[in-house]
């Protein structure tokens, strides 16, 4: 059975994480990865808008070709 991981436990694994790494360290790590989190999310949106602007690229060819088959 797993035991549970109370806050005091958190707090020693803490303390020593930064012993070992050093706080500049773990600031440039946390920096990084908020870094690379930022930019997957941006990738996310670029890839809706794309599909937004083709998505209106179509709906307008299509407005085109009914435009051409209807006589005026």
């Amino acid at each position: 059975m797993i035991p549970k991981i109370g806050t005091t436990e958190l707090i020693i694994i803490l303390v020593i994480i930064i012993l070992l790494f050093g706080v500049g360290r773990i600031g440039k790590v946390a920096g990084e990865l908020g870094s690379g989190f930022r930019a997957f999310r941006e990738g996310l949106k670029g890839d809706d808008e794309k599909e937004k602007a083709e998505k209106a690229e179509k709906e307008e060819k299509e407005e085109q070709k009914e435009g051409e088959k209807k006589p005026e």
